[in-house]
């Protein structure tokens, strides 16, 4: 009889252990599995091979860059310097700003004031570069645009100045905040011209705003146009006496004693069937003939960028660019279902962001589990990811043996 009872509690014991492990089985067969995540494996890749070797002035400062990809170098330091009259760039801007114009309009008709004829003839004889203007002479705001960055008229610089603000001080505020505004952190203007030693900037700065100007339908027509006939004035001719030449759309010269020669150029290019706007800026130059020797400068800066611009493959289809991860399968390889090639040069560096949801499991090589973003400059690029090999669901075995 004590064996029966001692046999029956074994048996109740094994029972609860059996109830016990069943429950534990279903607790761990419904908890929930942990999620593959994707990541991407390099968030960056930088373009193989020496930068590029740039002919740059004997001295003073200068910048080139590729419009929509980056700025390819700069030489002679970051520090701001003075840069004539290629301070009007931002005075053509902040007068855009108030009153935009569309390709083919003229804008609103400004009358030449006495005052501001008598302004005109007292610093006609002077060695500045000035726009002759009469008394009651009209001019649309078109062409008191072409008068300030073709001959590069300082007095149309101040007849803009109080058009737009009602003072030479409030306009400069306003190119000041502007210059702020376009993240111009090397730049102070003093004056709508440039005539002031104190407007001061640098071959970086200068080169962020011209990519701004040019991107400007109007700013950019009239900098493209090699001379204009304007009221009294006639004919006019450009400063920058190479535009319409060697691929040359724009933007500004300006020389002075203080500031010497300056240019910043904007150049039409073909590269890999693909055009190319490449800007140089260069300031100081201060031989004999300071401006054609910015002029040079600036041009051969545009050439050699121009050449150094290549196809850059970033990654080809198939290249393993992220990874997914399971506690049950470890690392698995994600790849690229197309291949992405920009324009660039050696430094460059593409970064990549991934957008994946968690994927579902079980699933097939090939799936995609997200998608890629490359940026290169402005160039960008969005490419889907898939799977190289399957991606199992956790067996019951791998349920049941998790911690």
């Amino acid at each position: 009889m004590g064996r029966l009872v001692g046999s029956m509690r074994i048996l109740r014991v094994l029972g609860v252990l059996l109830v016990i492990v069943i429950i534990l089985g279903v607790v761990q067969m419904v908890r929930p599995v942990p999620q593959p995540a994707v990541a991407v494996t390099v968030p960056s890749l930088r373009v193989s091979g020496s930068r590029p070797s740039l002919p740059w002035p004997a001295s003073g400062e200068a910048a080139v860059a590729v419009q929509g990809i980056g700025q390819m170098g700069s030489f002679g330091g970051n520090q701001p310097v003075p840069i004539g009259s290629v301070a009007k760039v931002m005075t053509a801007l902040v007068v855009l700003d108030k009153h935009p114009l569309v390709l083919g309009a003229q804008g609103p008709t400004i009358t030449i004031t006495a005052q501001q004829a008598a302004a005109y003839q007292a610093i006609a004889n002077t060695a500045q570069s000035l726009v002759p203007v009469r008394a009651g002479e009209k001019l649309s705001e078109y062409q008191l645009l072409q008068a300030l960055l073709i001959p590069s008229g300082n007095d149309i610089a101040s007849i803009l100045a109080d058009w737009i603000a009602g003072s030479q001080e409030a306009f400069v505020r306003e190119m000041n905040a502007k210059a702020k505004q376009l993240g111009l952190r090397h730049t102070t203007y003093a004056d709508a011209s440039g005539l002031s030693q104190q407007t001061v900037s640098t071959a970086k700065d200068q080169l962020r705003l011209a990519e701004v100007a040019m991107g400007n339908p109007v700013f950019a027509q009239v900098v493209g146009q090699p001379q204009v006939v304007l009221p009294v004035a006639g004919l006019v001719y450009n400063y920058n006496k190479e535009v319409t030449h060697q691929g040359v759309i724009g933007v500004k010269t300006g020389s002075t004693l203080a500031a010497g020669g300056c240019f910043v150029v904007a150049a039409n290019r073909t590269v890999d069937g693909r055009n190319l706007v490449v800007l140089a800026a260069v300031f100081g130059q201060s031989t004999a003939e300071p401006l054609a020797l910015a002029i040079s400068d600036g041009l051969n800066l545009v050439n050699a960028a121009a050449k150094a611009v290549r196809p850059v493959r970033v990654f080809a289809r198939g290249a393993q660019v992220a990874e997914v991860t399971t506690p049950w399968q470890g690392v698995q390889p994600v790849v690229a279902g197309s291949g992405v090639q920009f324009l660039g040069w050696p430094g460059l560096a593409a970064s990549m962001r991934l957008k994946a949801p968690t994927p579902s499991t079980p699933a097939a090589a090939g799936q995609t589990v997200g998608r890629l973003t490359v940026d290169l400059g402005s160039q960008r690029a969005k490419v889907a990811v898939r799977l190289a090999d399957p991606l199992p669901a956790p067996t019951v075995r791998r349920r049941l043996s998790r911690p």
